[in-house]
């Protein structure tokens, strides 16, 4: 592994010239200059924005024919071929596009060329390379500092991930500007959009804080999904694939293409189905994704309908260490402890050491579905201003099912019963939790470009109205219970407005200023009974100010730093406020200060990106191992904890065949004096453990990733992939015994396109993941005790699947 990262360092500080001449041009639309228009000179990894008087440079290019494709928002994009040394200055004149193109609908909420913070962006082709079948996290995982995880053990069905190490409750995360999050438990779960990625045009990564955007406070990243803009031509696909662990998946996709000028429909369906590499794990995946939308020369109005069900079993457990590592004393502890019955002890001992699930009964299963309906209206009253506004209406609702052995009646309301002369004070249950709730509202942005300045002036309004609640739907003794017996019920209410303000100044053809002003206002309520019979009705209010500003300097035509710093605030969670102690203080929000600083390099054949970064916590919350009143564990509030670390980037094409793009990021992540609290079954009090400084859990010292690709023939490549990911300790003790070790994974990828008579394009696609046979987990959760004076634990490991592969083909009508 340290031969890895000293040649993934080496090569990341490799900078090559390849060439001496330069190439200067202009980019004019109805006879004025272009400021900021995209220049790029195809098939290399060169690419530019124009300056102030609409002028571009690219220096050190070799000699030869090069193609520039150049676009600007508002215009037809345009390509021109060029040749290298060029006699005099390139001149292009972009037309005035005849209709509005989709971009502008999400320009508020992405960084641009010269936004000073660090960002990431995946083009839809680049998605669909990727995509056979796995969640959106895992197309994803090589951005830089991303770490993915998979309660199946695949990819598919319920996924999980981190940025930074900063889980995917503190990122936020959009739709086409739309809050995606959940507005209670902040988390987003891109299983209730089955193949999503099939319908993205583009997704934009960014690190830390980001710019403002609507919805969840962005603590570790913010992630931009753009679905698919307007296809002027008619098209229909069918893409099918299949592999290891009885997976399929099946995708229809066509657009209508542009009718009359100013119609365009698209449509998609698709599903996905798998066994699952643990046990039990499978799921069942069924999605649709609809838009329609109306476009002329100053005005779009565009529709979306995007719908997902899914059924997965419970793989959520995970494989405690002891089964694991084949450890028969300690499985035998876990009956011994009173942790697990006679029954699930020999279970667990007869399964399978990687793929054990803990549940049997035969519904144990995850079932939900989610609606998402969204209009945006974009409208231009002239080349320097434009409205952009987008109404959305969320629909959840499903349930999760158990089985329970033995459980006391009066938990579940029911009164005990007399059968004979014995009275039933328990009985085995099954039960469904449902979560049932709508998410609603409006976001804008109000657009004004003038000279050297851009302003955006936006926000957002947006309502959750979630009830929780569950239901008996069988009992052994039910006395007086109906069928689907109700034994609690709560709501949360939640309102959210924001208002921001963005101003980018461009103070010479060399320096760009940056500042960006958010206020957030949130109202949240909950009220009525939780699972375990307390009443957790409460209200709290919060109004947040969260300023940034950056400078970025171009110096040269092929060098870019930047500097940034950003404010974010983040209220509790849901499950913060109700597994508090009412005997304690409610928790309060946490702040994170973020020092971004950046420079990027930029040639024909050599790209390099160096970020560092200080992010600085106030109020972070965490588990400490502290309880509440009835014994769950609760987040806590803790003084001072930080993240720092720098991110390297690059790609090279080695040869016009071959192509290697890597990243890598080295951190330090602490929390500056540690208080753990642990369970005392002897004497029924918590021990209090100070650690002082210690690793924030799950944040790997270093991460890295590697794709090198390979073009043998035309349209054949082959790509090894590469990812790295340190040791990450599952608390915040940064105990050894309680840790996931380093792994390091390799798959194999091969794609082969052809054109036929009959169809526009058929593509062939191998995936051979894990390709070494790793054996690895890739998340855990633990829970520690003393008994008999001596320290126990129970815990969860979620192994990942050894090698397995997929076969898929694309057919393009």
């Amino acid at each position: 592994m340290k031969r890895l990262s000293i040649l993934l360092l080496l090569q990341l500080m490799v900078i090559v010239a390849w060439g001496q001449y330069t190439l200067e041009g202009v980019i004019t639309g109805n006879g004025e200059p272009l400021p900021g228009a995209s220049v790029v000179i195809k098939n290399t990894y060169y690419g530019v924005s124009s300056g102030t008087e609409g002028r571009f440079q690219f220096k050190n290019i070799k000699k030869g024919e090069y193609i520039l494709a150049v676009s600007f928002i508002g215009y037809e994009s345009q390509e021109i071929k060029v040749a290298v040394p060029a006699h005099e200055i390139v001149t292009v004149e972009l037309k005035s596009a005849s209709i509005m193109t989709d971009e502008v609908l999400v320009s508020a909420t992405l960084a641009g060329t010269k936004t000073p913070v660090a960002y990431t962006n995946l083009s839809g082709e680049e998605i669909a390379g990727r995509n056979m079948g796995q969640d959106i996290p895992y197309l994803l995982q090589l951005t830089p500092s991303f770490v993915t995880t998979s309660d199946a053990g695949t990819g598919i069905g319920y996924t999980n991930f981190r940025v930074r190490g900063t889980d995917m409750n503190r990122i936020n995360i959009t739709m086409n500007g739309i809050p995606l999050n959940d507005a209670e438990s902040h988390g987003t779960w891109f299983v209730d959009q089955p193949d999503l990625a099939s319908s993205l045009e583009n997704v934009q990564i960014q690190r830390g804080v980001g710019t403002s955007s609507n919805g969840a406070a962005a603590f570790g990243a913010t992630i931009n999904l753009r679905t698919n803009t307007l296809i002027r031509e008619p098209v229909a696909e069918y893409k099918t694939a299949t592999g290891s662990f009885n997976t399929f998946k099946n995708t229809i996709s066509a657009s209508t293409g542009l009718l009359n000028d100013h119609w365009a429909i698209d449509a998609r369906l698709s599903k996905i189905s798998s066994d699952g590499y643990v046990d039990r794990a499978f799921s069942d995946l069924k999605s649709f994704y609809l838009s329609g939308g109306y476009y002329s020369e100053n005005t779009i109005i565009k529709g979306n309908i995007i719908s997902g069900i899914e059924k997965t079993y419970q793989s959520w457990q995970g494989v405690p260490s002891v089964r694991l590592n084949n450890d028969m004393e300690g499985m035998q502890r876990y009956e011994e402890h009173e942790h697990f019955s006679s029954e699930e002890t020999n279970q667990m001992i007869n399964s399978d050491s990687r793929t054990y699930n803990y549940y049997t009964y035969d519904n144990q299963i995850d079932l939900y579905q989610q609606d998402h309906y969204q209009l945006h209206i974009s409208h231009k009253f002239n080349s320097r201003l434009n409205l952009n506004t987008s109404l959305h209406y969320t629909r959840g609702k499903g349930y999760y099912e158990n089985y329970k052995s033995d459980e006391d009646l009066e938990d579940y309301q029911i009164s005990p019963l007399t059968i004979g002369n014995e009275l039933q004070e328990s009985s085995d249950i099954i039960y469904r939790k449902w979560l049932d709730n709508y998410f609603y509202g409006l976001t804008f942005s109000l657009n004004y470009q003038k000279g050297n300045g851009t302003f955006v002036l936006g926000g957002g309004w947006n309502t959750y109205d979630g009830d929780h609640y569950g239901n008996v739907i069988w009992t052994e003794f039910p006395g007086e219970a109906d069928f689907n017996h109700e034994y609690y019920r709560n709501n949360g209410l939640k309102k959210d407005l924001n208002i921001f303000g963005k101003y980018n100044y461009n103070l010479s053809e060399v320096i760009s200023l940056f500042a960006d002003l958010q206020y957030r206002q949130i109202n949240y309520e909950l009220e009525g009974i939780d699972d375990d019979l307390r009443n957790i009705t409460q209200a709290h209010n919060f109004n947040f100010f969260n300023p940034k500003a950056g400078v970025f300097i171009k110096p040269a035509v092929n060098h870019e730093f930047y500097l940034s710093f950003s404010t974010a605030n983040r209220e509790p969670n849901r499950t913060a406020y109700i597994d508090a102690n009412p005997a304690y203080e409610s928790p309060v929000n946490e702040t994170l200060h973020d020092w971004e600083a950046g420079y990027r390099y930029s040639s024909s054949a050599f790209t390099g990106a160096v970020n560092v970064y200080y992010m600085s916590y106030n109020n972070q919350l965490i588990l400490t191992g502290e309880i509440n009143d009835t014994g769950n564990p609760m987040m806590v509030n803790i003084d001072d904890s930080y993240r720092q670390g720098i991110e390297l980037q690059s790609r090279l094409k080695i040869t016009p065949e071959l192509d290697w793009k890597n990243n890598i990021t080295l951190s330090r992540n602490k929390i500056k004096n540690f208080t753990e609290y642990v369970d005392n079954w002897d004497t029924g009090e918590q021990s209090v453990f100070e650690h002082g400084i210690t690793d924030i859990a799950f944040s790997p010292g270093m991460t890295a990733n590697s794709t090198i690709t390979f073009e043998p023939l035309n349209k054949l490549y082959l790509s090894l992939i590469s990812t790295y990911v340190g040791k990450q300790y599952i608390d915040n003790s940064s105990d050894n015994e309680r840790s996931l070790d380093a792994y390091f994974v390799n798959n194999l990828k091969a794609d082969y396109s052809i054109s036929t008579g009959l169809f526009r394009e058929i593509t062939f696609h191998l995936m051979v993941n894990n390709l070494l046979n790793e054996s690895y987990e890739s998340n855990a959760w633990v829970y520690s005790y003393i008994l008999g004076g001596q320290r126990y634990k129970i815990d969860g490991y979620f192994p990942q699947a050894g090698r397995h592969f997929m076969v898929g083909v694309d057919l393009k009508f």
